[in-house]
């Protein structure tokens, strides 16, 4: 898991989207556990929480592939003399 002090000037470390799916995945792993039967209103927060989560590390995904797809084209247009 990732920690970050608070105290520290750099940065926090930035998790990948299969991290994040892994942490989506405990998250509902935990809503679903018998612990969670007394506390339906905490399970579906935690629920809530992996759907986004989820959602989140599709996006960051997406971005990834279409930052290495433009990337890829400018160095094309780079080697072609096209920019």
């Amino acid at each position: 898991m990732v920690t970050y002090d608070s105290t520290s000037t750099s940065p926090a470390p930035q998790i990948g989207p299969e991290e994040m799916r892994g942490l989506a995945k405990r998250l509902r792993a935990r809503a679903d556990s018998v612990l969670m039967r007394d506390e339906p209103h905490q399970a579906a927060d935690l629920r809530q929480a992996a759907s986004l989560i989820e959602q989140l590390a599709n996006l960051t995904a997406e971005i990834l592939t279409s930052a290495a797809v433009i990337d890829r084209l400018a160095r094309l247009l780079r080697i072609a003399g096209g920019a």
